[in-house]
């Protein structure tokens, strides 16, 4: 089902997740499957998105849901193992700010991520570039943390509507 995204300002996106125990749990399925619903429409409405992270639909539980054409998966209880020294500023936005701004971050530009499917299956990757700035942001949401929190110069925040101008052009 397609839920509502919560938008900067719901305490609820400021909450630690907790982390899913039970693989065979109902409420986990149905959660996985809000998660696709919910991305599939925020990017049908707003253009783009790959990813999205359980609180951002009110679900207070470790779990993301990527898609991207380098990795499509949920991740149940994604950790970040291990980080590169190299970083790399990217202009990062969210469906918790209804993709209205920009604003410029540092990330890792590489990470390793152990994280569960869906079955219990462990599994550890390793991320570069674009996937690695994507997994450090939805896994910031399980924490409480959103993009803003990053902001590495407050005067680098900017509209879409300014940003599509000067980088999507």
């Amino acid at each position: 089902m397609i839920k509502p995204i919560l938008q900067l300002g719901n305490e609820t996106l400021r909450k630690e997740s907790l982390a899913a125990k039970d693989f065979h749990d109902k409420n986990l399925e149905k959660t996985i499957e809000d998660l696709h619903h919910t991305l599939n429409e925020a990017r049908r409405k707003f253009g783009y998105g790959r990813g999205i992270a359980a609180p951002q639909i009110g679900v207070l539980k470790r779990i993301i849901f990527v898609d991207t054409q380098d990795l499509r998966s949920v991740m149940i209880n994604p950790q970040i193992v291990w980080t590169s020294d190299d970083k790399l500023e990217v202009w990062d936005s969210c469906f918790s700010f209804n993709v209205a701004f920009f604003v410029l971050v540092d990330r890792h530009r590489s990470v390793k991520v152990e994280y569960y499917d869906e079955h219990g299956k462990k599994h550890l990757i390793g991320a570069e570039d674009k996937l690695s700035e994507l997994l450090q942001h939805e896994i910031d949401h399980l924490d409480g943390v959103l993009a803003i929190d990053r902001i590495k110069y407050p005067k680098k925040i900017m509209m879409r509507c300014e940003w599509e101008k000067q980088f999507k052009g």
